[in-house]
């Protein structure tokens, strides 16, 4: 079986991890990777401050929790993303508001953001889905009208670059907010295996989340304890693995945008495949390589998923939008809420084999099988 992704590690992540190991150093409080990695990845990002956390969807919450987001608060978001998202905002006891994507990039569709918006609205928090940055100028124009915070969900876009004609320079995702949240799971761009954090340029937040990070330990007192705090400590040997990953990441995205160039030119000719865009403002670091099945193809997404299994390639389907999940229905979210674009991408959206360690005979194998299916459906 092609899998869909597998994590690429190296004698650089295991010497890292047996130092640390040989110091005793392990816990998410001792040991020097875990500054070493904060230090380089928000660098890298263009922030001057990152906290790690236990995971992206901690990194999402921590975020939140450090705007002060709570009940009565609303909170911005699309539509199409992993569940996580939105449960970072219901943990707040806030209240996520989805908006619809638009159907080229598959990101929040930013001309419906300033309708979804109400007094009660705190965070407008985009999501760079699937590696393409979000368009970010009107996202982040409308939030300095309407005084509001931008918290970026840049889980699966590590090193994406946006072009601000605003500013007329190029950014990183995660630093055009006031918040960027990253997550470090085995399946990302680099990966700590779990693990994830929250990178920002305002040395106000980077301190509360610090403090909100570990318990909220008093600084006069230790076990005294003046705000609600979370366990959301990165240990120093995933810190270990994330510090060497954060020195390939630049060639891991080259490769990924090699992966994606090669299936894109592979995959061109094929009558009902949508394939995915890079706009001229944005760099697509493709995190998974992502494709619509539309009915032109002559079978759907589910029965391709199929007949790809069959022949030992492993693929997903897109994510389910937040207003269709059951959770969120039971708790009386989203009523009445109606998300097409979104629920459309969902019906349709799948993602091949996109793993770094994917060799070109397998690339090759994957866009030859949906040539001779799209053959034999014809």
């Amino acid at each position: 079986m092609i899998p869909v992704f597998e994590p690429l590690l190296g004698e650089e992540e295991i010497e890292n991890v047996m130092k640390a190991l040989r110091n005793n150093e392990i816990s998410g409080t001792c040991g020097k990777y875990i500054d070493e990695f904060e230090k380089k990845f928000s660098q890298y990002c263009g922030c001057k401050y990152g906290v790690a956390t236990t995971s992206g969807t901690t990194a999402l919450h921590l975020a939140l929790a450090c705007l002060d987001a709570k009940g009565g608060d609303e909170v911005v978001l699309s539509a199409l993303t992993n569940i996580a998202t939105a449960y970072a905002v219901v943990y707040c006891n806030a209240r996520p508001v989805v908006v619809d994507s638009e159907p080229v990039t598959w990101n929040i569709n930013t001309n419906k953001i300033e309708e979804k918006i109400t007094e009660k609205t705190r965070v407008i928090l985009p999501v760079h889905l699937y590696g393409h940055p979000c368009d970010m100028d009107p996202i982040v124009r409308i939030a300095k009208k309407r005084n509001l915070y931008v918290v970026e969900d840049a889980c699966e876009a590590h090193g994406a670059e946006y072009f601000s004609r605003e500013d007329k320079k190029w950014k990183r995702v995660g630093s055009i907010g006031n918040i960027g949240c990253f997550s470090f799971y085995s399946n990302k761009i680099i990966t700590t295996g779990e693990g994830g954090m929250i990178v920002t340029n305002s040395g106000e937040i980077y301190e509360k989340a610090r403090l909100l990070r570990n318990l909220a330990f008093s600084k006069d007192v230790r076990f005294r304890h003046d705000y609600l705090g979370f366990n959301y400590r990165m240990t120093n040997l995933q810190a270990a693995i994330g510090k060497a990953q954060v020195d390939k990441i630049d060639k891991i995205i080259d490769k990924k945008r090699y992966i994606a160039k090669r299936y894109s030119d592979g995959l061109s000719s094929v009558k009902g495949i949508t394939l995915p865009v890079e706009m001229d403002w944005a760099k697509n670091v493709y995190w998974m390589y992502s494709i619509l099945v539309e009915g032109e193809f002559g079978i759907s997404r589910d029965e391709l998923i199929e007949k790809l299994k069959e022949r030992e390639i492993e693929t997903r389907t897109f994510f389910i939008p937040m207003n269709l999940q059951p959770v969120f229905k039971k708790m009386g979210l989203f009523e009445g809420e109606r998300c097409p674009i979104a629920k459309e991408l969902s019906q349709k959206g799948l993602y091949l084999p996109s793993g770094i360690g994917l060799k070109e005979e397998e690339i090759d194998y994957v866009i030859k099988t949906i040539k001779e299916i799209a053959r034999k459906k014809g």
